[in-house]
């Protein structure tokens, strides 16, 4: 168990310097759910709430490694990924639901497969075990078809869009930008399955250390706040080119690029928030969506044993918000 804490050292200033906790560090990565915190962070609101939280920028794998070194107090992760943390012995919660994948996640084919139906005795290049792979599952259950229907070819997620041009595979998995990149990378590519056709299969998540949970309770509360703010300023067509601007120099994107981006995200507030954190069955709320995942990652051998999803999702600060 990772138990993160912070040591206090008394300081010539007496009592008051001691007690002060050092900043919350968080990871965030290149996700538009994950990137809006930029927003935030740019705009100065996070002090204006009277925070002192520091925003750590990795490469996904990355993020999740440093918090499970105990590097980072909490990460933006899928709900999925929490679960394989969590079946890892990298302990975490999840406080806040930042969005669900709306577009975003693809299952991209080559020219002349029109449909999932079309990819059957085909190859699908896909990183076996993520996020992807549940994609594509679903979407072959959808189409009266099972895994036995492909032969799939792991690839790295980043690798897809040149081993689809290559004509090594007839379709591949991705989340943009690399679903994008492959739809560019051969004439003709299109995707024949996304997230739009699962909305809540792919949903984001902060997840935070226990420990800071029990320590930092306040500061999470306040930090879901700023969420909410950050939401409503995305969302609004009056700041929206703002937002979007913000949150493509992150990234290195033109605004136009981004928005297309953003559009195949759909970030979700506190009040809907309040609705998918209710215990039920399905994908209209984390806590079914949750299972599938865990059952998923069972299946395939991501991890043993299941989770109890239940020990992976705390909603009670998203519910004390107004």
């Amino acid at each position: 168990m990772i138990v993160l804490a912070w040591l206090t050292v008394l300081a010539p200033g007496g009592a008051e310097a001691a007690s002060t906790p050092p900043p919350l560090h968080l990871g965030y990565s290149d996700w538009p759910g994950w990137v809006a915190w930029q927003v935030a962070i740019d705009k100065g609101w996070l002090t204006q709430a009277g925070l002192d939280v520091k925003f750590e920028w990795f490469d996904y794998s990355a993020s999740m490694e440093a918090f499970a070194a105990g590097k980072l107090d909490g990460d933006c992760v899928t709900n999925g990924d929490a679960l394989v943390m969590g079946a890892g012995g990298a302990r975490n919660v999840a406080v806040l639901v930042t969005d669900f994948s709306n577009g975003n996640d693809m299952i991209v084919a080559r020219p002349g497969i029109h449909s999932l139906k079309d990819l059957k005795g085909k190859k699908v290049g896909i990183e076996i075990g993520l996020v992807e792979h549940l994609l594509l599952l679903d979407g072959l259950k959808k189409s009266s078809m099972t895994q036995d229907d492909v032969t799939l070819i792991n690839s790295k997620t980043n690798e897809t869009p040149q081993v689809l041009a290559s004509g090594q595979v007839d379709a591949i998995g991705a989340w943009q930008p690399n679903s994008g990149l492959a739809i560019k990378a051969l004439p003709g590519a299109h995707p024949v399955y996304t997230s739009a056709q699962s909305p809540g299969l792919i949903y984001d998540v902060l997840v935070v250390n226990p420990a800071t949970l029990a320590s930092r309770r306040a500061d999470y509360i306040k930090l879901i706040k700023v969420w909410d703010h950050v939401v409503g300023y995305i969302n609004d067509p009056k700041t929206q080119d703002d937002a979007v601007q913000i949150m493509a120099t992150r990234v290195g994107l033109s605004p136009a690029q981004y928005k297309q981006i953003l559009a195949g995200t759909h970030l979700i507030d506190v009040a809907e928030a309040k609705k998918v954190l209710v215990k039920a069955e399905g994908l209209g709320s984390l806590y079914g969506s949750s299972q599938i995942a865990d059952d998923f990652n069972v299946h395939n051998a991501v991890y043993k044993q299941p989770q109890k999803i239940d020990g992976y999702i705390e909603p009670s600060l998203t519910l004390a918000q107004p």
